[in-house]
């Protein structure tokens, strides 16, 4: 293979030191269905340019700590700057290309809060190299880019596959700030990012046709140096960030899910599968009172699957209060032993005019593996809850305390939130269409058929596009029936025969 046009090993010394460096949070179809969370609009953050390091330099995980992971990504170096650059002309901004691993060490997000700082900041967590790829030379839509731990390859995925694309990226930084000729910004993960230990050699590489950036090394070794107590925030992780870390609870060695968690092959269609179509479906079947009204996410993109834990709260009398509202009382206990896989679901009546949970408790619910909060009523500490990583649904924000409006009263019985009733075990799936409650055995039946109407509604879609007029497209009459069953198969037919094709690609360079 050619080696991109720079054939010197790249260090920050070659490169030049950047300005700044960019880094793109979820940007991967694959790494989105990962996570369980799809973004609408991509976000970034920012990395010291003290954390560049060349091919072949050593990686520190710090003493004490266990969960450094490892990010392969395609890293872009502008050429000429610009901004507000139009999306059609943004490649022609780009420098360069070139390997990247986004190195973080997962015991310090607690402290970060969304803003990676620490985790990702250290020096050497950000090794480039090591050859450039000419961008002049490239198209941006077909890039590769793999990583290899200890010689086995765990990440395989092509820009094509990206959510926002890369040109997108490029115009969408520049309408916020200035972008310099040597700025790097790194362009996000695909699926199969994990945890590297001592010892472990971790490998990425970019390819575009013939021309490839070499692979990238970085070697872990262990610090002997650890973190001052009296200075500021200590490592600290939990099964949660270990999950996320490692990729799955298999992989982190962790215990298998407990009974509250979801059959797997259930929870993998309720993630495909929207909220809207899965009302749809419920529709069908009678059910007409299933969706929780008037709560949205804190954060938009977030996806909701989890079984429900209920609390009930009753509307404030100050003696009522005085017995219920302090000590361990029953919105205490809930936070403090929901388990992994479940969905808090709080009934205040619709009662928007005081919090029903702040930050401490969505860390809590974090800390205890939660999938999520649903609350009819608001939240105190908007911002923050916001960059926790729990999906929270709620009313919108407010400052006010529980004593103002409400008495938190009993738990796991059946309650009534955003209109909906809602059963201990009932399974709760939200995104930014709202929030929905699937009786636990029609669940996958629903999922099955709204994956069904997914799958037609795209097709329809696409025939629109085209031009054919809606009449008797949409819902299809027989003709247009007949023409989508014989494109279903067709496209079946395709599939088996490349499934069943001899594999041509080694998973080597």
């Amino acid at each position: 293979m050619r080696t991109g046009s720079s054939r010197r090993p790249m260090t920050a010394h070659t490169l030049g030191t950047p300005g700044k460096i960019i880094a793109v949070h979820i940007s991967y179809e694959s790494r989105a269905a990962e996570r369980g969370r799809r973004p609408e609009a991509p976000s970034y953050f920012f990395k010291p340019t003290s954390s560049i390091a060349a091919s072949g330099e050593t990686v520190v995980r710090p003493a004490g700590t266990e969960l450094l992971a490892f990010e392969g990504e395609i890293a872009l170096v502008i050429g000429t700057a610009g901004r507000h650059i139009r999306t059609q002309d943004a490649w022609s901004h780009v420098s360069a290309v070139t390997a990247a691993n986004d190195w973080g060490l997962y015991d310090l997000r607690a402290a970060d809060k969304g803003s990676n700082v620490r985790n990702k900041g250290r020096d050497g967590y950000t090794p480039l190299g090591p050859s450039l790829i000419p961008a002049a030379e490239v198209n941006p839509d077909s890039l590769r880019l793999r990583t290899w731990k200890n010689g086995q390859l765990v990440q395989d995925d092509t820009t094509d596959a990206m959510i926002f694309p890369l040109r997108q990226l490029l115009a969408d930084i520049s309408q916020h700030l200035t972008l310099e000729a040597g700025d790097v910004i790194l362009t996000g993960t695909p699926a199969g990012a994990s945890v590297a230990e001592p010892g472990d050699i971790v490998e990425v590489q970019v390819d575009a046709g013939e021309l490839t950036s070499g692979r990238l090394i970085s070697t872990v070794t262990e610090g002997r140096a650890g973190f001052d107590p009296a200075l500021g925030s200590l490592p600290q992780v939990n099964d949660t960030q270990r999950e996320e870390a490692w990729g799955s609870r298999a992989s982190a060695g962790l215990p298998q899910a407990p009974a509250s968690m979801l059959d797997q092959q259930l929870r993998a269609k309720l993630l495909e599968a929207p909220v809207a179509g899965l009302s749809q479906e419920m529709r069908k079947r009678g059910f007409n009172n299933v969706t929780i009204d008037g709560v949205r996410p804190t954060r938009s993109g977030t996806k909701l699957i989890g079984t429900a834990r209920t609390l009930r709260f009753v509307p404030n009398r100050e003696d009522l209060f005085a017995s219920h509202g302090g000590g361990f009382n029953a919105q205490k206990r809930v936070f403090d032993s929901v388990d992994e896989g479940e969905v808090i679901v709080i009934e205040a009546r619709g009662e928007r005019g005081s919090g029903t949970l702040g930050d401490i408790l969505a860390l809590r619910a974090l800390q205890r593996g939660a999938a999520g909060v649903v609350t009819d009523g608001g939240v105190r500490d908007y911002a923050t809850v916001a960059d926790i990583a729990l999906p929270v649904f709620s009313q919108g924000a407010h400052p006010a305390v529980l004593g103002r409006k409400h008495v938190p009263w009993d738990a796991d019985l059946t309650i009534a939130c955003g209109g909906a009733t809602v059963q201990p075990g009932d399974i709760i799936v939200g995104d930014d269409d709202g929030v929905i409650v699937l009786p636990p055995g029609i669940a996958e039946d629903v999922a099955d058929a709204a994956l069904t109407k997914e799958t037609e509604d795209g097709w329809i879609a696409d025939q629109v596009k085209a031009g054919h007029p809606v009449d008797g497209l949409f819902p299809m009459n027989s003709t247009w029936r007949a023409r989508y069953d014989a494109a279903q198969g067709h496209r079946e037919a395709a599939g088996q025969t490349q499934v069943e094709a001899p594999a041509t690609d080694g998973e080597g360079p």
